[in-house]
C-alpha cells in the first residue's frame, strides 16, 4: 500500500483555483469517510488526473468541488473549501448555480445532466443560461459539436442516443460554456476508441487557453494516454487510497513509475508500461522488450491446455435468425443471424451508435425486433445504466428480489461482489462501481442459463473487472452461456470464446476470439483498435483457448517481488469500497 512518505506531496503554484483544507467527507449513515483529511492546492492552468480504486472518493471530490456536496447530496463536510483565486472566491455555503459560470462538468452518468429533447437545444441551454447573444449560439453548438467528433447529432433527439454518443454530448455541453475549470469523471468509460480520441483532443483544443484547470478522473488510463504512453496523461497525478486519503501527489510519470506496485495492489487500472514495470519489476515500453520474459512465460503451450470435449456441438440455448433492430423504424442493424450455445462466451464490439445494446435488449425481449426472430431460453440482463433495473430498498433485498429462498444466496452474492459492507443501504446511494456490481450480482443470483450484458465493466477498477471477468466465464463453465457488449478489447480477448463485430448497419465479422481479433482489416473496417498487449498475444497465442489464458494469467499475475498474487491484495483486504 502507499503510504504517505511514498512520495512527497508536492503542491501547485500560483493562482489558486482549488484550494482544500483538511476536508473529510461523511455521507449519512456510513461508517466510514469518504474523503478523510483531505489537502490539495491546484493552481490555474494545471491538469490534474486523480487515481485511486473504486470508492477512493474521487467521485465524491469532483461532486465537492461541483457543490453537488453538500447542497444536493446531504453529506458531513468538514474543513475548507475555496474555489477562484481573484475576484470573490467560492466556498463551501456557495450552490451549485454560484459555481456553474466557473466550471463545466461531465459526471459518471451523463445521461442525468440530459435536460432537452434535442442534442442542439441541450448545448444552446448552456449558453443561453450564460446570456450569449442568440447570434452567436449556433455556431459555437456546432463547434463544440465537432470538437468531440458527432457533429452529424445535433438535430438528434437525446432520447435516441446511444451511451457514447451521451457522454460525448455531455463533454460538449461542459467545454462550450469556455469554463475555468474543467471536472471530468471518467468521460470516456462507454465510449469507443475514436471516441477516447475525440474526447482528448477536445479536452486539448480547449485546454489550449493556458488558465484552463483540468481535473480528471479515469479509470481507461491506457486508452487516454494512446500512443503517448505516460506523458499522453494530464502531467499531475493525485492518489487516493481506498480510505480516501491523498497518499501520493506528483508529477504522473513519476507517480506511475514509482509507484506502480502499489497502485496495481491497489486495484487500479494503469497504463501498459506502469502495469508490466508492476509485474516485472523493470523499466520500458512494451515495445523495449524489457518485459519479453514475462509476458513469454504466460503464452501456454497446447499440450497444458485443457482438451476440447468430443460430444458434439454444445446445445443452442439462444437462437437469432434474421434479426433486424433498430428505434422506431430505422433500422439500426440488420441481417443478424446468431446461435448461443451452452458453455460459450459471446463478445459484442463496435462502434458506439452500432446497435449493440439494442440487440441485447432484442435478445433479451426488451424490444421488438423490425424483423426476424428470437428464440429459446428467456435470458436475464444487466443493463449498461444499472440504476434501470434497480428496485429494492436495500441491497440485500436487491438481490433477493424474486429468489425463492435467498438468504444462503444473498450471502454468497454479497461476498463474492464485495457489497456486504453495504447490505443495508438503498442501491441508489452507492457509488457507480457499487451499483454495477449489485445489477450483475442481483441477475447472478437468480442462475439464468443466459445472461446478457450491457457493458459490464465500464467504470470499475482493475480489481472488480477481474471479478466480474471470473463471473462471466463461470456462468458459461457452468453449462450456462453470455452474450455482452463491451469497448474493452482486452476484456473480450480474456473472457469470449467468440466474437461478433457490428457497424455500418451489419455484421461485419463473427467467429473464434482468436480469428477475428487476428483480422487486422476486419477491426479497421469496424473501427476497432486493438490494444498493443493484445495484439502482442494474438501475434503469438496459436488458439483462442491459449489467448484466454495469457491474458488471464496477465491480469492476475503477483507484482514483482511478491510470492502469491491475491485478487484482494493483503494490504488492501480490509478495505471497503
Amino acid at each position: 500500500m502507499i503510504t504517505g512518505s511514498d512520495l512527497a506531496v508536492t503542491t501547485g503554484s500560483g493562482l489558486a483555483v482549488i484550494t482544500l483544507s483538511g476536508v473529510t467527507v461523511t455521507y449519512p449513515r456510513r461508517d466510514r469517510p469518504s474523503l478523510r483529511g483531505v489537502d490539495l492546492h491546484v493552481a490555474a492552468g494545471e491538469r490534474v488526473v486523480v487515481l485511486g480504486p473504486s470508492g477512493a472518493g474521487k467521485s465524491t471530490l469532483l461532486h465537492l468541488v461541483a457543490g453537488l456536496v453538500p447542497h444536493s447530496t446531504p453529506a458531513e463536510v468538514e474543513g475548507t473549501l475555496v474555489l477562484g483565486g481573484g475576484g470573490q472566491p467560492l466556498d463551501l455555503s456557495s450552490p451549485v448555480h454560484e459555481r456553474s459560470a466557473l466550471l463545466g462538468v461531465v459526471g459518471q452518468d451523463p445521461s442525468a445532466s440530459v435536460c432537452l429533447p434535442q442534442v442542439d437545444a441541450e448545448l444552446a441551454l448552456v449558453l443561453e443560461n450564460r446570456a450569449v447573444p442568440p447570434a452567436q449560439i449556433g455556431p459555437r453548438v456546432g463547434v463544440a459539436l465537432e470538437q468531440v467528433g458527432v457533429g452529424d447529432l445535433a438535430q438528434r433527439q437525446t432520447a435516441r442516443l446511444s451511451g457514447g454518443q451521451t457522454q460525448r454530448v455531455a463533454l460538449a455541453a461542459a467545454v462550450i460554456g469556455r469554463p475555468g475549470l474543467l471536472l471530468l469523471d471518467e468521460p470516456t468509460s462507454m465510449l469507443d476508441a475514436s471516441g477516447v480520441r475525440a474526447v482528448r483532443a477536445a479536452v486539448e483544443e480547449v485546454a489550449r487557453d493556458a488558465s484552463l484547470t483540468v481535473l480528471l478522473v479515469e479509470h481507461r488510463l491506457d486508452d487516454y494516454a494512446g500512443e503517448a504512453g505516460l506523458d499522453g496523461l494530464p502531467g499531475r497525478a493525485v492518489v487516493l487510497d481506498a480510505d480516501g486519503t491523498v497518499v501520493a501527489d506528483g508529477p504522473t510519470p513519476q507517480v506511475l513509475r514509482e509507484h506502480a506496485a502499489a497502485l496495481h495492489a491497489l486495484g487500479c487500472w494503469l497504463p501498459l508500461e506502469a502495469e508490466l514495470t508492476a509485474l516485472s519489476g523493470k523499466v520500458g515500453d512494451l515495445a523495449s522488450g524489457a518485459h519479453d520474459e514475462l509476458l513469454a512465460g504466460l503464452v501456454p503451450c497446447d499440450e497444458v491446455l485443457p482438451a476440447s470435449p468430443e460430444t458434439g456441438a454444445p446445445r443452442v440455448l439462444l437462437r437469432a435468425h434474421g434479426l433486424a433492430v433498430g428505434h422506431g423504424r430505422q433500422t439500426v442493424l440488420d441481417g443478424v443471424d446468431l446461435d448461443v450455445r451452452a458453455g460459450q462466451v459471446v463478445a459484442v464490439l463496435g462502434e458506439n451508435g452500432t446497435g449493440k445494446s439494442t440487440l441485447l435488449h432484442a435478445l433479451a425481449g426488451l424490444a421488438r425486433p423490425l424483423a426476424g426472430r428470437v428464440t429459446g431460453e428467456r435470458p436475464g440482463m444487466v443493463f449498461q445504466n444499472p440504476e434501470h433495473q434497480l428496485v429494492a430498498h436495500t441491497v440485500a433485498e436487491e438481490i433477493a428480489h424474486g429468489l425463492a429462498d435467498p438468504e444462503p444466496t444473498v450471502a454468497r452474492m454479497l461476498r463474492e461482489h464485495r457489497l456486504e459492507h453495504c447490505a443495508d443501504r438503498n442501491p441508489h446511494q452507492l457509488s457507480g462501481g457499487e451499483k454495477r456490481r449489485l445489477s450483475l450480482a442481483a441477475m447472478l443470483a437468480h442462475g439464468r442459463d443466459v445472461l446478457l450484458a450491457d457493458e459490464p465493466t465500464f467504470g470499475l477498477d482493475r480489481r472488480d473487472t477481474v471479478v466480474v471477468a471470473d463471473a462471466l466465464r463461470s456462468v458459461a463453465d457452468g453449462g450456462g452461456a453470455v452474450v455482452f457488449s463491451t469497448h474493452d478489447l482486452r476484456l473480450a480477448a480474456e473472457v469470449a470464446d467468440e466474437v461478433v463485430v457490428v457497424g455500418r448497419g451489419r455484421v461485419l465479422a463473427s467467429g473464434s476470439t482468436h480469428d477475428v481479433l487476428s483480422d487486422a482489416a476486419a477491426l479497421t473496417g469496424a473501427g476497432l483498435e486493438l490494444p498493443a498487449i493484445v495484439r502482442w498475444f494474438v501475434e503469438r497465442c496459436s488458439s483462442t483457448a491459449a489467448l484466454r489464458s495469457a491474458l488471464r494469467a496477465l491480469g492476475r499475475h503477483p507484482v514483482a517481488g511478491s510470492a502469491a498474487h491475491d485478487p484482494e491484495p493483503a494490504t488492501t483486504a480490509g478495505v471497503r469500497a
